[in-house]
């Protein structure tokens, strides 16, 4: 029985050792099996998982997060991330070049060991204007792809984290800096990766609209405003280029808020571009940047050399590709430059003249013939002032065109012109004070007003207002000039035209609206007081025009002109005095050929020699406390290189404008310490005479005239435009900000500083 046991027991002993063998070889096979099915699963889990696994951060006006256009990485293989911001409607973040204000983005990323990120990609940005500024950037949904180059020996089956902090600036009404934390975790895994369904197709069609290269030849010359920037190629065939616009890389080398004209060829296009602050005398080295044109931009590298063939060639005859620019540029100029006219009423340098205007309107009182007279007076006013302003612009654009630099109020840079001024003013005060008459209509006295003498008065009240007003440049006025003088002569005219009609609006306008002229008293005696009254801003008008003419031709033709004004005086008091024996009927005891030669005397005395122009002029600055040394572009160049920030001033003697404000702000002892305590240099352009380069420096801010005001901080970024009118506060705010290196320059410190309607 045991045995029999044995047998039956003995047999199964190698068959059972022989299951286990294979047990035990099987085992290690299925063990790996398990893993692999394991991996895959855990893998399939990730995948699955990985579009929830991306980090969003929703910022107080913004929703930043980061997405991936595929769902793994691979080992050796670039992969492309995007930055994705919605903003909220209103708001606008900034470009690579934010332009005239605003900052660009910066950005920290945290990556896995070996893992490196690429340049940005930026999107094509829009414009952002304000006012006289232009900034760059964008608004709604922005994507912007940026390319990482993942290493080879990126671990297969390991989770990549990748983590972002960006620090950006955002903008409406007001500018806050913001920051967002966004990161994205991604498997990383062997062979081609996947294209994720939701976010590939945004990122490939950013990267489709994003700005490329496209065998695009492009050259760039200097040119008397600025550049000319040619481009040509195959992919601008045939381009309509009626929204062609240059966004440059670099900041302050154009002027950005300046309107681009336009030239299309056959195979490209032409951009005339204003020069900025920092583009230096010749032609750039490169101009590199984003040309967008018909929705599409193009990333151009523009080197010195001719234009390439195609790139012009189809634009109006002698316009130069400026009138290219459109019916909304040219609008847009008409009406700051309408909205100039109106504000340039109410500077400082047309004050005196005011007196006229006072004098005529006064005459017209109480009757309903005089609401009349004062119509027609006014439509001959209206006459004066347009024909002046197109004289004075017609003489201004000619002169640029023969290469002369010069700008608006350039007439009062010539000090026989400032004498004659002067004269002229000293004339009409004596005139207003009854030394003598050139017919009563000029002041529009009593009812007898002779029709032709009253139209002769007011056509030439309208020139004498130009011409003392020529020297101010109002706000809005001065992007409406830069403008002007760029673009083809019809157009500048244009512009000039819709200038002279703000200026003459006020007072036609009143002559026009009955109800006002018949408000005003009726007149009688009370207007001789007036009129001695007005007298005496006349006379303040020609002390002023003197004291310019000293500071341009020094003691001996300040002595020369104060000889002239004293003989015109005593021929007005001769003249006077032949009128007043003739009107009681006596013979006079002096003939006016008496009072014609001492008039001559006079004119001999103020025009019988050029004025010598000294070499050193004075100053037309009060410093009060405040050392400055002279402007030049090397200078400005020399204290931004040591960090330090600057202050310049653009003025001028003939300018009434930057004589108020160096007497009420600059002269004052908070503007004083506050250039102390920020150590802000002080430079000042005197233009009081011709000066090429002070020409040059205000084109190329697309300014003409003076006052002008140019802030550069401590971190060498282009200048900030101060406003025509200045406070103490507003400079000391400023200075305070510049020393900070502070670069909120959004609409923020725009509303506070420049002239217009706050927006974003």
């Amino acid at each position: 029985m045991k045995s029999s046991v044995r047998r039956l027991a003995g047999p199964a002993e190698p068959r059972m050792d022989r299951v286990t063998s294979r047990k035990l070889e099987v085992w290690p096979i299925k063990r790996r099996m398990i893993r692999s099915l394991l991996r895959l699963v855990v893998a399939s889990l990730i995948l699955a998982a990985a579009p929830a696994l991306a980090q969003v951060a929703d910022g107080p006006h913004a929703r930043t997060h980061l997405i991936a256009q595929t769902r793994t990485a691979s080992p050796g293989a670039a992969l492309t991330l995007a930055i994705v911001q919605d903003l909220q409607p209103g708001w606008h973040t900034y470009w690579r070049n934010p332009g005239d204000s605003g900052e660009a983005p910066t950005l920290v990323w945290t990556l896995p060991g070996g893992w490196r990120a690429g340049d940005l990609i930026w999107p094509a940005p829009s414009r952002l204007p304000l006012g006289p500024i232009m900034s760059y950037g964008y608004e709604g949904h922005v994507v912007t792809p940026v390319r990482i180059a993942v290493p080879a020996n990126a671990a297969v089956g390991r989770v990549a984290h990748l983590k972002l902090h960006i620090d950006y600036l955002i903008c409406a009404q007001v500018c806050v800096p913001e920051s967002a934390d966004a990161a994205l975790d991604l498997p990383v895994a062997a062979g081609p990766a996947p294209l994720d369904p939701t976010n590939g197709p945004m990122i490939a069609k950013a990267l489709s609209q994003a700005p490329a290269e496209a065998n695009l030849t492009a050259t760039v010359q200097r040119t008397p405003s600025g550049f000319s920037l040619a481009v040509a190629g195959p992919a601008l065939t045939g381009t309509k280029a009626s929204d062609a616009y240059f966004y440059p890389f670099q900041g302050g080398v154009i002027d950005q808020a300046h309107a681009q004209g336009v030239e299309r060829g056959p195979r490209g296009l032409t951009l005339a571009l204003t020069a900025g602050p920092s583009a230096g005398q010749g032609a750039p080295a490169a101009l590199d940047g984003v040309l967008v044109t018909d929705g599409r931009g193009y990333q151009i590298a523009a080197r010195p050399g001719p234009a390439p063939a195609g790139a012009a060639g189809l634009g109006p005859p002698g316009a130069t590709g400026h009138a290219a620019r459109g019916a909304g540029g040219l609008v847009g100029a008409m009406a700051f430059a309408f909205l100039g006219g109106l504000i340039l009423n109410l500077m400082p340098c047309v004050f005196p003249v005011l007196s006229l205007k006072a004098a005529a309107l006064a005459g017209h009182g109480g009757e309903p013939e005089g609401a009349s007279q004062a119509r027609v007076q006014a439509l001959a006013f209206l006459v004066g002032v347009v024909a002046t302003f197109l004289g004075l612009a017609g003489a201004l654009i000619a002169a640029r065109a023969a290469g002369a630099a010069v700008g608006w109020g350039f007439q009062l840079q010539s000090p026989a012109i400032v004498a004659g001024l002067c004269l002229v003013m000293l004339a009409a005060a004596l005139n207003l004070s009854g030394l003598f008459e050139i017919g009563t209509s000029l002041q529009g006295l009593g009812s007898g007003l002779a029709a032709r003498g009253g139209l002769t008065g007011s056509f030439f009240t309208g020139v004498l207002s130009v011409a003392v007003a020529a020297p101010c440049t109002a706000p809005f006025m001065g992007p409406a000039l830069g403008f002007a003088l760029t673009a083809s002569w019809p157009v500048g005219l244009a512009v000039f035209l819709a200038l002279a009609l703000g200026f003459a609006a006020p007072f036609t306008l009143i002559a026009f609206s009955p109800p006002l002229i018949r408000a005003l008293p009726r007149p009688g005696a009370w207007m001789e007081t007036f009129r001695h009254i007005l007298a005496f801003p006349m006379y303040a008008a020609a002390a002023w025009l003197a004291w310019v003419l000293a500071q341009q031709g020094g003691p001996e033709g300040l002595a020369r002109l104060l000889a002239a004004g004293v003989l015109l005086a005593f021929a007005a008091w001769l003249f006077g005095r032949v009128q007043s024996r003739r009107a009681a009927g006596a013979r006079p005891l002096v003939s006016a050929s008496a009072a014609a030669l001492a008039a001559l005397a006079a004119l001999v005395a103020a025009f019988g020699a050029p004025y010598a122009v000294p070499s050193e002029a004075g100053a037309a600055t009060v410093e009060a406390g405040v050392p400055s040394k002279p402007w030049s572009p090397d200078a400005v160049a020399q204290l931004q290189a040591q960090g330090r920030p600057v202050l310049v001033n653009f003025t001028a003697a003939w300018c009434v404008t930057c004589q108020v404000n160096e007497r009420v702000v600059f002269a004052t002892p908070q503007v004083a310490a506050a250039f102390k305590a920020s150590k802000v240099a002080y430079l000042v352009a005197d233009w009081t005479n011709r000066d090429a380069t002070i020409a040059k420096a205000l084109e190329a801010q697309g300014r003409d005239g003076v006052p002008l005001y140019l802030l550069y901080d401590a971190k060498g970024d282009p200048p900030r435009v101060l406003p025509q009118l200045l406070t103490p506060d507003l400079v000391a705010h400023a200075l305070a900000q510049a020393a900070a290196g502070a670069d909120d320059r959004g609409p923020a410190f725009a509303a506070r500083l420049a002239p217009g309607p706050s927006a974003g």
